[in-house]
């Protein structure tokens, strides 16, 4: 359950760095921003890995003995590409307007990972539904909790964030060798 957790945890981490930067540019209508990021976030988090779990689950007969391979594979790239992406960002991004469309096109960004991610739930003692609705869940919760620390703190944490997450998903990857 602590893998799990800190999967769902790692995974999050695009989301709250993203939902750190709209509460840093966006300073009015908080609750609304925060809600809707944490609704688009969550979706797209949960059913992202699910789909990588489909996937991962038809072809895991045929490598079956490479999975932990694989599962390292898949989870050190993902945060080598947070942590490239967080050293490479520009800061000065321009404010456009914050619509339902602009929302669900960064979710869905943010959550691309997760797919390669849901095939390593393949690998995990739990049901793979469950596993994602506790995916989705931590999304929520970091994309709620990063808009409102994006108003305070804005871009000071924003890449310590995906920072953060690209270290745990690099050591969960190595992590899968081991056990």
């Amino acid at each position: 359950m602590i893998r799990l957790l800190i999967l769902a945890s790692a995974l999050s981490m695009d989301s709250f760095a993203v939902s750190i930067s709209l509460g840093s540019k966006y300073k009015t209508k908080l609750t609304s921003l925060a809600l809707m990021t944490g609704l688009y976030f969550c979706i797209c988090q949960t059913i992202m890995p699910l789909i990588g779990y489909a996937i991962g689950k038809e072809t895991i007969g045929f490598f079956s003995r490479y999975v932990p391979f694989i599962s390292c594979f898949l989870l050190v790239i993902i945060g080598g590409k947070m942590l490239y992406e967080a050293w490479s960002q520009d800061v000065d991004e321009p404010v456009v307007k914050i619509t339902h469309m602009r929302i669900l096109m960064l979710a869905i960004a943010t959550s691309i990972d997760a797919i390669a991610a849901g095939f390593t739930l393949t690998t995990l003692p739990f049901n793979p539904l469950f596993s994602c609705l506790v995916i989705g869940i931590a999304t929520f919760n970091f994309s709620w909790c990063g808009v409102w620390t994006g108003r305070v703190f804005g871009d000071w944490l924003e890449n310590k964030a995906e920072i953060l997450g690209g270290i745990v998903l690099i050591l969960l990857g190595f992590s899968s060798l081991i056990t």
